[in-house]
């Protein structure tokens, strides 16, 4: 796969979330140990301004797209739009306690679990959709528009992290000359 298709840069998104979770468990260490607050910070700030730059990132230029071309595209960005506001919530409810205190890992480990489930769905149905019925050239464009948002919105300050009516979001996005694709329609 190209390093430049979209579906490859959400796939290193990904992973990198994974390793970032990771990480806090690492300097969490063992049960009984107290955890640096600024160790924790640095590795869950950037980890936290990611969630929200590539959910932001993924509305505003793979599920749009995704709609126009997959098969379920509906209902896996309505789902989609529901896993990132939960992830959103977690972020926000982290963000808002002390790093370390028992309210900030409570947020942490809902964004974990929130992300864990988001990611496995979109990797087994939206993005194999997308790759199944557009070609590596389509795949490259939007990689292109992906990494541009991206690098134009570094962190969570930059994008709009308030929660997204999924139902909303979809029939904004739908090609209005296309009759074929409706809510709750899987084609």
């Amino acid at each position: 796969m190209d390093r430049h298709d979209i579906t490859a840069l959400i796939l290193d998104d990904h992973d990198t979330f994974r390793r970032g979770f990771a990480a806090l468990d690492e300097v969490q260490g063992p049960p009984g140990s107290t955890p640096d607050p600024a160790a924790l910070e640095s590795v869950w700030r950037p980890l936290a301004d990611l969630l929200d730059v590539h959910a932001a990132a993924e509305e505003e230029v793979f599920y749009p797209r995704l709609l126009r071309t997959g098969d379920d595209a509906v209902d896996e960005t309505v789902d989609a739009i529901g896993d990132h506001n939960e992830i959103r919530d977690a972020v926000g409810q982290a963000n808002a306690a002390g790093v370390g205190t028992a309210a900030w890992w409570a947020g942490v480990n809902a964004a974990r679990a929130a992300n864990t489930e988001h990611m496995a769905e979109e990797e087994d149905d939206a993005l194999a959709d997308y790759r199944r019925h557009s070609d590596p050239e389509s795949r490259r464009a939007l990689g292109r528009a992906f990494l541009e948002f991206k690098a134009t919105h570094r962190s969570a300050a930059a994008v709009d992290t308030s929660d997204k009516d999924p139902q909303a979001y979809v029939a904004a996005q739908l090609p209005a000359r296309d009759p074929s694709l409706r809510i709750g329609q899987s084609g």
